[in-house]
């Protein structure tokens, strides 16, 4: 279906045509009709199924009666070339023509959860906008300072896109700048649940007058969403576009394994070597991967820069600026920063791993195949990749076949993402799908058996049957009865041998008739250990001398212990230094048997120092 059939003014067709559609997709053609009779809508769409047209139509159409009914009521910071288009603006006329008349405040409120996202939708309304006079876009995202947004706040505009966080901010101190919306459009409305934004949606929701008109979009709407959803819209219509087949058919999807990180960074830079990439997407999980495979990518000469949710937004803005200038050919990026992204040139994305949530790998692979052009979306994984891909083919239904590259095949096998369940063999006739089941009397039941004694069963090898067996009290008493083995039961306990006439073990006498304990000889009459003497016939200990008997000498008559002069009384000793001493006690500076050291003296003299 075209444009033309969907009730659309001229001035928008015209924009159309010039951006270069032809043809309505299924979320538009079902939209834009609701969107133009005021009704609210509940949307379930994928990327890149066209839904951003479908709620920027009705807006502009409004903004464009608006300005057919009041041509005076224009965005301020417009006024000197609405009011001078003879000439030049002159100086000093903008703030001449904020006084000529009212400001227009904006008419429509676009929800982003991203700022990427948010500069795409703006993008997009002034493309499909050039048919509108003075038309204007204001773009409330995080990152940007305060009172540059606050003064172009002040200045109006007709339609007003922000971020939840930023925009709550500026409308608690200027609340005037959201008295005039009529339509209010939450873009990606489970995304901004996955941020954390429900909350602040509510209390912005709150802000805006009733009645108002409510566009919600949205991948599902279970659970949290759908509370959302009945608590902001009125008997809203339901438009479920399942999936875009037009855009599938345009990418072309390929799973790798990898079998460590190392081997994915080689498939990662073969890939990136291929001369069909134009410009590449890849995907990392975190700021950190993206920002340090950035600096490694760099390091072997791809013109690449990161993207993510850290970084200031004039960098993001500079980063997209050179990605769609074709400065960049690589873009490494996370998964918030990369909604918005709408670069046709895009021919590649590459995935690092898969992420957390099906629906953003659904939302990665729409970065490539835009403008009715095809794409190549690959994915690198590992072993623990494994449950996330079990996941995503769950939610798509369609499986990913694995691919090789030569040279840089894995050494380990692949793994089974769904194993199949082993079917049963059934040998017997089956029954025609369909077919009348039998009645139950027909069926042979438990009555028609006979009792469990007429049966006809073979015993079990040549037991007797069960009738004929010998009863409990028909047996022969425990002692009568033969041993197990053939052996020979041990006699009763009143027939046994008593205790001594037993035969001992061997040779022995038996036990009676051994000695008794008393008659065995004294341990002192046993002989000793060799030669020894009995214990009985050593001297005692009390036999010794007393300590003071010995025969010792005194001690003061022992001879000394170190030889000549040791041991005498002090008064007899020779002096240390003494003439009488031998050569060996004598100190060293009073030896006269050795050379002389130089002018040094021996220890006995003090060395005197020379300075």
């Amino acid at each position: 279906m075209s444009f033309e059939n969907l009730g659309l003014p001229e001035a928008l067709l015209a924009a159309v045509r010039t951006a270069g559609f032809e043809s309505a997709t299924e979320v538009q053609q079902r939209a834009i009709p609701l969107g133009l009779a005021g009704r609210d809508l509940m949307v379930s769409s994928r990327t890149g199924s066209g839904k951003t047209a479908a709620f920027l139509m009705p807006i502009l159409n409004q903004v464009l009666a608006r300005r057919e009914a009041q041509p005076d009521l224009i965005p301020a910071f417009v006024a000197p070339r609405a009011f001078n288009r003879s000439g030049p603006p002159r100086r000093g006329t903008r703030g001449a023509a904020r006084q000529q008349g009212p400001v227009a405040q904006p008419l429509a409120l676009v929800l982003a959860p991203t700022r990427e996202l948010a500069q795409q939708v703006a993008q997009a309304a002034i493309q499909f906008g050039r048919g509108i006079h003075a038309f204007t876009v204001c773009t409330l995202v995080g990152g940007m300072p305060y009172p540059a947004q606050v003064a172009r706040l002040k200045s109006g505009a007709d339609l007003l896109i922000a971020t939840p966080g930023r925009l709550l901010d500026l409308a608690t101190s200027h609340p005037e700048m959201l008295s005039q919306i009529q339509t209010l459009v939450l873009d990606e409305a489970d995304r901004m649940l996955d941020l954390g934004f429900i909350e602040d949606i509510e209390a912005i929701a709150a802000m805006l007058p009733k009645p108002r008109q409510t566009l919600m979009f949205s991948a599902t709407f279970g659970g949290r969403i759908g509370e959302l959803a009945r608590e902001l819209l009125q008997e809203p219509e339901r438009i479920d576009v399942v999936s875009a087949p037009e855009q599938k058919a345009l990418i072309e999807q390929r799973l790798h394994w990898a079998d460590h990180p190392f081997h994915r960074q080689a498939l990662l830079e073969h890939l990136l070597a291929d001369a069909a990439l134009d410009q590449a997407v890849v995907f990392a999980g975190t700021q950190i991967e993206a920002e340090q495979l950035a600096g490694q990518l760099a390091e072997i000469g791809h013109a690449v820069a990161a993207l993510h949710g850290g970084m200031p937004q004039g960098k993001r803005n500079r980063t997209l600026m050179g990605l769609r200038r074709r400065e960049l050919r690589v873009l490494v990026a996370t998964d918030v920063a990369a909604r918005g992204i709408d670069v046709p040139t895009i021919t590649h994305v590459i995935n690092l791993g898969l992420p957390m949530k099906a629906e953003d790998y659904v939302h990665r692979i729409g970065r490539t195949g835009r403008a009715g052009r095809t794409g190549l979306a690959v994915t690198l994984a590992l072993r623990e990749d494994l449950p996330r891909l079990r996941r995503l083919q769950a939610y798509t239904k369609e499986a990913l076949a694995p691919t090789r590259i030569d040279g840089l095949e894995p050494k380990k096998p692949d793994p089974v993402i769904f194993s199949e369940r082993p079917r049963r063999e059934f040998d017997g006739e089956r029954r025609p799908f369909g077919g009348e089941r039998r009645a139950f009397g027909d069926r042979g039941g438990y009555g028609e058996r006979k009792p469990f004694g007429e049966r006809d069963r073979t015993p079990f090898g040549d037991r007797k049957p069960w009738g004929d067996r010998a009863q409990a009290g028909d047996r022969k008493p425990w002692g009568d009865r033969p041993a197990f083995g053939g052996t020979e039961r041990a006699a009763p306990e009143g027939d046994r041998k008593p205790f001594g006439d037993r035969g001992g073990f061997g040779d022995r006498k038996p036990f009676g008739e051994r000695a008794p304990f008393g008659d065995r000889k004294p341990f002192g009459d046993r002989p000793a250990f060799g030669d020894r003497k009995p214990f009985g016939d050593r001297a005692a200990f009390g036999d010794r001398k007393p300590f003071g008997d010995r025969d010792r000498a005194p001690f003061g008559e022992r001879k000394p212990f170190g030889g000549p002069g040791r041991g005498q009384p002090e008064g007899e000793r020779r002096s240390f230094a003494g003439e009488g001493r031998p050569a060996a006690e004598r100190g060293w500076g009073d030896r006269d048997d050795r050379a002389p050291q130089g002018p040094r003296g021996g220890f006995g003299k003090p060395r005197r120092r020379e300075f």
